[in-house]
């Protein structure tokens, strides 16, 4: 794949000590000049702009119930001098009588996404309440500096008809969803749908199989078109049930959904038209149903309360505002829509922009895979040049959707053959590949790995998806979908406010760990041991010198990068690489220490530079250890089981030293074993096969 124009890119200070996965949209370049959109609203929203109680919420589609209000909010991009802007109904169904209003969004409420926050500058808004069914054409004219814009949207209004599928059988008629979507006109939705929570909330929920607190307050996000404003009348679920004379049952308990009429059961659980809108005018015309990938579709609902937080969290990632790249080589990472043809195998993927939004990693239709994401199977890494063939990871847990973007583009070995740019590097997020410890520059030699990638039984979602207490002041900043491990507060150069989340790194190096950057070892040999972020940087700084403009310290990627040159040697190719390599994943060498450190060593030696080891005997022994003995192209020879706990490994080029062999079951406790005499170790484990993972380390004396 090609490389995407750095020009578009936000690089991040070597000083960050946030894992940031994406980076930010910082460039409009490839962005509608203007256009409209229905802005959704949430709960939330209106809880924080203090909106009138009786405000509507909106998902932001433009196929609404009648009655339904739909925010239109006419956006240009960012800087457009606006004179005027004049908004128009322009056609209308012939019994309507509606007419554009004052929107009650003030200037203080900004765009909902944030990428159109980044954009985009708000020109204008408007309200519309469609009064009956049919289609509405609305214009907005934009004055800009003597040129004017006109932008066009077309809303449908209508009545809710139910998907005909109930209780695990179709009963559809008419118009209703499962007519059609059921695999015989149209692909089957349905029946993966119905596998989904979505398709049995308020079934299990009225029951009592969800929770003992459940009430009348939930059911307007479990049900279709459930919307209690006096013009909304339109086959929702809130007109069925007063139609019926339906009240909540005041116990929950097993009969309350047998006991439930059928025509409320058909306007029942989350379903299609909660996300497509309303389908009375659909009847096989695309134009007249809704396919959103907003977030602000889900957040509807699922940003309506304290206990209902992902959108919120979501919107302070870098998934929200992922950087506009509409070339067909990159939009399967860069933009939610193409990455969802990607994972499908589709032949062309769409190019046109959305941020990476919960549609993008989540499938509304399928719940085959855990939380309904959309691939849980192998990632195939790009170092092919790898005796063996290309790294292929199958035991990446949840984390496993992640790995699909977070990797390098590069074959590193053969890469580095090509000529040095200022676009030269693993592109900008290996994080998978430096978990994983493979596809850099090694010299032949066998670089150690860290057993994040395999001891952490989720990977990337294990560390980065932690749950905050809405009482810690990282809540919504950091954990759950903002994809973040720390929080700074906000001052980037003030490290006494942040918080870093370790509940993670405690579950197997215990509690002593309270921030990412614990101490281990004196890794860049200052003679002070310090954390290990701080450790790499200084490592970082060391290289960098060695690399053109000599002497000068390199500390940022931009720094890096414009730097390199056609004139770079082989070697400098090679070591820059690895520099790269390391800024890139931003981690500093949380996501895998000892290949950090391996890396930035061997590239160090080769350049000419002192690898920095501690001084004593002792020291120099476990700084060989680190490196995997950097001397040798053969480091750790054969391991392999022989039966009955017994493990044996060759270890090359380790003249006159001795060591024991540890073992532990957490990384946590280590057990010493007995051995046999260098230069062959074999050993003995009893407990070999009373755990389900043992981790084996030499250690001097």
């Amino acid at each position: 794949m090609k490389k995407c124009p750095p020009t578009k890119t936000h690089r991040a200070s070597i000083g960050c000590a946030v894992f940031a996965l994406l980076v930010l949209a910082s460039s409009a370049a490839m962005a509608q000049q203007a256009q409209i959109i229905a802005r959704p609203l949430t709960p939330y929203d209106i809880t924080t702009y203090s909106l009138p109680a009786i405000t509507q919420v909106s998902g932001g589609l433009f196929t609404v119930g009648v009655g339904s209000a739909v925010y239109l909010e006419a956006q240009v991009i960012k800087g457009t001098p606006i004179a005027t802007i004049a908004w128009a109904l322009t056609t209308k169904p012939s019994t309507s009588t509606v007419a554009l209003v004052t929107s009650p969004l003030g200037t203080n409420i900004p765009s909902f996404e944030p990428s159109d926050r980044l954009t985009y500058d708000v020109a204008g808004r408007q309200l519309l309440v469609p009064d009956v069914r049919g289609q509405y054409t609305v214009t907005a004219t934009v004055t800009t500096s003597g040129t004017n814009i006109v932008l066009t949207r077309v809303i449908t209004a209508g009545n809710y008809v139910g998907v005909g599928f109930v209780d695990g059988n179709k009963v559809a008629t008419g118009k209703q969803c499962a007519n059609c979507h059921d695999g015989g006109t149209a692909p089957d939705k349905i029946t993966p749908w119905s596998g989904t929570l979505h398709a049995s909330m308020l079934t299990q929920a009225i029951d009592g199989l969800k929770s003992n607190h459940y009430s009348s307050n939930c059911i307007s996000c479990h049900t279709v078109g459930y919307n209690t404003a006096l013009t909304a009348t339109n086959g929702g679920f809130d007109d069925v049930a007063k139609q019926l004379n339906w009240t909540f049952p005041t116990n929950l308990t097993n009969g309350n959904w047998a006991a439930m009429p059928m025509a409320l059961k058909q306007v029942s659980n989350i379903q299609c038209e909660n996300c497509h809108g309303p389908g009375s005018e659909h009847g096989g015309n695309i134009t007249k149903t809704s396919v959103s990938f907003s977030a602000g579709n889900c957040a509807a609902c699922h940003a309506s309360g304290s206990n209902h937080i992902k959108p919120q969290e979501w919107a302070n990632s870098r998934h929200a505002i992922a950087v506009r790249e509409e070339s067909a080589d990159c939009a399967g990472c860069h933009s939610g829509i193409g990455f969802i043809d990607r994972m499908a195998g589709a032949a062309t993927i769409r190019t046109n922009y959305s941020a990476i939004t919960c549609a993008t990693c989540h499938d509304p239709h399928d719940a085959t895979n855990p939380h309904q994401l959309r691939g849980q199977g192998s990632v195939t890494l790009m170092d092919t040049s790898r005796p063996g063939g290309a790294t292929v990871i199958t035991n990446g847990g949840m984390g496993t959707l992640c790995m699909n973007c977070h990797m390098s583009r590069r074959d590193a070995v053969t890469y580095v053959n090509g000529p040095g740019n200022n676009r030269f590097g693993p592109h900008h997020g290996p994080q998978t590949d430096m978990l994983m410890g493979v596809n850099a520059i090694t010299y032949g030699k066998s670089i150690p790995s860290s057993g994040h990638g395999t001891v952490v039984s989720n990977t990337c979602v294990t560390c980065h998806m932690q749950t905050v207490a809405s009482t810690n002041s990282a809540f919504l900043q950091a954990g759950g979908h903002t994809f973040k491990v720390a929080w700074d507060h906000g001052t980037t150069n003030t490290a006494t406010d942040d918080v870093n989340l370790v509940g993670a790194c405690q579950s197997c190096h215990g509690a002593s760990v309270t921030s990412l950057d614990f101490a281990r070892q004196d890794y860049d040999g200052n003679g002070v041991i310090e954390g290990v972020q701080t450790e790499v940087k200084g490592l970082i700084r060391q290289l960098s010198m060695l690399l053109p403009p000599l002497g000068q310290p390199k500390l940022a990627l931009a720094d890096v990068s414009s730097a390199i040159t056609t004139n770079y040697t082989a070697a400098q190719k090679m070591a820059v690489y690895n520099l790269l390599f390391v800024l890139e994943d931003k981690s500093y060498g949380i996501h895998n220490t000892a290949y950090t450190v391996g890396l930035l060593k061997a590239s160090l030696a080769d350049l000419g530079g002192t690898t920095p080891t501690p001084g004593g005997t002792a020291a120099e022994a476990n700084a060989a250890l680190a490196a995997y003995f950097s001397k040798s192209t053969n480091v750790l020879i054969n391991p392999y089981v022989l039966g009955k706990g017994l493990f044996q490994m060759g270890i090359n080029d380790i003249v006159g030293w001795q060591f024991r062999v540890q073992v532990s079951s957490d990384l946590i406790t280590w057990t010493n074993l007995p051995t046999t005499a260098y230069p062959a170790y074999q050993f003995n484990d009893p407990d070999a096969t009373n755990a389900p993972k043992r981790f084996y380390r030499l250690m001097y004396p």
